[in-house]
């Protein structure tokens, strides 16, 4: 940490000033007990000094650069070095290995490649732990079954969402999994269930692990479920210092949600001291009984800005998830609306789809509507639309929440 304060003082940037402002001089003024009181930086930041504002490492040491379109469509560019994209490659094979891949793997990678760091953080940790890497990318799912049923990779990595696609895929063309030799999947970049992971798991007959990252501290691999952590996931805080605060930045107590706070220990292109990430999660100590010393975080219980307020109750779209899937009659296909056309008076629409037609669908309806009550505190309105009627995505992150505040609703049927 002391060293990584050394760097942003020795840059001058934008952090150095905050850090000298906060009475901070050298790296020895630094402790860990006390570094709740430092300050921290949030995406506006990034959006503020766009494009490379709080780049650390001189431009010609820059080998590639990495970012999303953000919230709203703007930009966030991340620079990385040399050293940087080693680090990444180091914690994504730490990654893969604890799922149980091994040189002999396959490693069939539905990941997007691009500017997006999915596809490409994968990538090169396959490529390092020594496994066989296929770079399908996302989309044109009919050839992605026909690379896995000849090459028979052992690893799957995608979205959820495209995870349950691909299984819905493949019993469609009359593919059993069974027979594809798939052991186990790592499965990331969208907050996804326990359900969710249940239908994964029977749908493709592999064990799913969920993986945690941002490009902002380095893209996948920050962290990642393993086959012994207790179905945490294990944080690379060799490289990551995590912290969970509450809404004051503030720290929390293990086991409490909070907001994960990342410190890019070892990274040299943007190095990043106490970032907000916006994503709630629980910290806690390793395994019991695992050899593993690294401390764990959950798997996402949402984003800040993601969490609904309605009549005062606080709602994450992923309890909704929880309530959902839950119920054997529903699809994994679903869309949660934050309906304020009245803004006195918020409502919550769901939208789901039966695994069926053979559903009673007033009966589902009425079933997700109380246990929704029971689990929220607030009722819902629930709309079960015929197979196909929520919208799919074969690339990028399945849309899982919808505000509508005028105009026509998000997807037909929602009236």
């Amino acid at each position: 940490m002391r060293g990584l304060v050394s760097r942003l003082l020795a840059a001058d940037g934008l952090q150095a000033a905050r850090l000298r402002d906060a009475g901070v001089t050298g790296a020895e003024d630094v402790g860990l007990d006390d570094l709740h009181r430092l300050p921290m930086v949030t995406k506006q930041d990034l959006w503020d000094h766009y494009p490379d504002g709080l780049r650390a490492a001189p431009a010609d040491a820059i080998v590639c650069v990495h970012g999303s379109s953000g919230t709203g469509g703007r930009p966030t560019l991340i620079p990385y070095t040399a050293h940087d994209v080693d680090v990444w490659a180091q914690v994504m094979a730490r990654a893969l290995g604890g799922a149980g891949a091994t040189r002999r793997s396959t490693v069939h990678n539905a990941y997007g490649y691009g500017l997006f760091t999915g596809g490409l953080g994968i990538h090169h940790g396959g490529m390092r732990l020594g496994a066989t890497v296929v770079p399908s990318s996302g989309g044109m799912t009919d050839r992605q079954l026909r690379l896995i049923q000849d090459l028979r990779p052992d690893v799957l990595c995608c979205t959820p969402s495209y995870a349950i696609h691909l299984g819905e895929a493949m019993h469609a063309a009359g593919v059993d999994p069974a027979d594809l030799g798939l052991r186990v999947g790592v499965f990331g970049a969208e907050p996804w269930t326990a359900q969710m992971r249940d239908q994964i798991e029977r749908s493709l007959g592999l064990r799913a692990l969920d993986i945690y990252g941002l490009s902002e501290v380095i893209g996948p691999g920050v962290a990642c479920e393993s086959l012994d952590s207790g179905g945490m996931l294990n944080v690379a805080e060799d490289h990551f210092y995590v912290e969970a605060v509450d809404p004051a930045g503030l720290p929390v107590p293990d086991g409490t949600p909070g907001e994960l706070v990342f410190s890019t220990l070892t990274k040299t292109g943007m190095p990043l001291l106490r970032y907000r990430t916006g994503d709630i999660a629980t910290l806690a100590g390793p395994a019991d009984g695992s050899a593993r010393t690294l401390r764990r975080m959950s798997k996402l219980l949402g984003r800040r800005d993601d969490m609904l307020v309605v009549r005062g109750v606080n709602v994450f779209p992923t309890e909704i998830e929880a309530v959902l899937l839950a119920d054997p009659r529903v699809s994994p296909h679903y869309l949660v609306v934050e309906d304020r056309r009245v803004s006195a008076r918020a409502e919550l629409r769901v939208a789901v789809e039966p695994f069926s037609d053979t559903v009673d669908t007033a009966a589902l309806a009425r079933d997700l509507d109380h246990a929704l009550r029971e689990r929220l505190g607030i009722g819902c309105v629930v709309r079960v639309l015929g197979q196909g009627g929520v919208p799919r995505t074969e690339t990028g992150k399945a849309r899982r929440l919808a505000r509508w505040s005028a105009g026509e609703p998000p997807i037909p049927g929602l009236e």
